[in-house]
């Protein structure tokens, strides 16, 4: 395994000190090094992947200097357009290093949204030409292959990549971690907020352990998992899932169950949830300010008014909340009002030790979800 502090210090050596991207679990480590030992200017937790790409864009034509966009092989898809017709050295030839967490990796036990990801990571790469290399778990040829992906990125100005395998760092505990003091944590608000939704509504919950939370909320109370659809990945478009299904089913409530990372990922989606404004439209934001599925890394939710963003998108009513007096008062109004609606819930960072996954395949949510709506 390799030692963060080390991997850290020759990517210093090959110039690079500009640190942008969106946290992953495999890189937990290697980032939370990054967050205690570099200036926040200088680590930028993007909205998305492809965004990092623009702001690493920039910075090596401001600076000349390499920058390194990390991300999950899931948010591959997010870059493709930035990296092809803005970074490709047939575009503008601009050299950055990419460190790729790969989940899934065929042959190595992972969850069902990992799976197609992990078998196409490396020929997605080949078919974008992008050189890579997966890092080797051996700390000093691992090394030798930093200083080889970081010269052959300057010296032919485009962008490269590391893939990083499960365990690759040793283990790197975040000495900053990202803490608030609101007296709910998120699945304590889950619990309140499942307790008025109607026997008909429909739910959508993004992806991480908010719909782990309701899988295992739905299995205590015995009530079934037909009337929840878990986007297990597709991070940031549950919105949009929840949209679609709301302008079909005006008759039915559509509740969207959102994280802070998810909505500030594809915040755009609220700009159709305004102006289609579907009266059946309810969009719960869970905002604890943190990745927290996959280290804690801190996101930009306390930073933003999300009720103002809603409204001036076209939400009709909006709410801002954090106590189980005040949760249960936005629930009970929602339901008189016509929507869309946004209600923010801010939640202190806490999650069992103990939280399962779901015990269904995304294949029987689907079929059990379908056939709920279709009642």
């Amino acid at each position: 395994m390799i030692s963060v502090e080390k991997f850290y210090n020759v990517l210093c050596d090959c110039g690079v000190d500009f640190f942008t991207g969106v946290p992953d679990s495999l890189l937990k480590d290697f980032c939370a090094y990054v967050t205690d030992h570099t200036a926040g200017e200088r680590n930028i937790i993007a909205a998305n992947e492809g965004a990092a790409v623009g702001i690493a864009a920039g910075h090596y034509m401001a600076s000349g200097r390499l920058p390194l966009v990390y991300m999950q092989n899931s948010g591959l898809g997010n870059t493709v357009n930035p990296l092809l017709s803005l970074a490709d050295e047939k575009v503008y030839a601009l050299p950055m290093l990419l460190m790729v967490g790969w989940r899934g990796e065929p042959g190595v036990k992972d969850e069902p949204q990992h799976v197609k990801q992990g078998e196409v990571t490396l020929e997605l790469l080949e078919a974008m030409q992008v050189p890579y290399v997966v890092l080797a778990a051996e700390e000093e040829e691992a090394i030798g292959q930093v200083r080889e992906m970081t010269k052959k990125a300057c010296e032919e100005s485009r962008p490269c990549a590391l893939v990083i395998r499960k365990d690759t760092f040793r283990k790197y505990k975040l000495r900053h971690e990202v803490v608030n003091n609101y007296p709910l944590s998120r699945e304590d608000a889950l619990k309140l907020v499942v307790k008025y939704l109607g026997e008909k509504d429909v739910v959508v919950s993004t992806t991480g352990k908010l719909s782990r939370e309701l899988f295992e909320l739905r299995e205590t109370l015995q009530q079934g998992h037909g009337r929840d659809f878990l986007t297990v990945g597709s991070m940031g478009h549950s919105s949009s899932i929840a949209l679609g299904i709301a302008l079909e089913k005006p008759e039915r409530t559509v509740w969207c169950f959102d994280g802070d990372g998810a909505f500030i990922m594809h915040m755009g989606a609220c700009t159709n949830i305004g102006a289609l404004a579907p009266k059946n439209y309810r969009h719960i934001v869970f905002n604890n300010g943190a990745h927290e599925s996959v280290g804690g890394q801190p996101t930009l939710g306390f930073n933003i008014d999300v009720p103002a963003i809603a409204k001036s998108c076209g939400y009709r009513h909006v709410y801002r909340i954090s106590t189980e007096e005040e949760i249960i008062a936005a629930l009970i109004q929602a339901k008189t009002e016509e929507g869309p609606s946004l209600i923010e819930i801010k939640v202190c960072i806490d999650s069992r030790e103990n939280l399962g996954r779901p015990k269904t395949t995304p294949i029987e949510n689907k079929e059990a979800f379908v056939k709920f709506i279709a009642q």
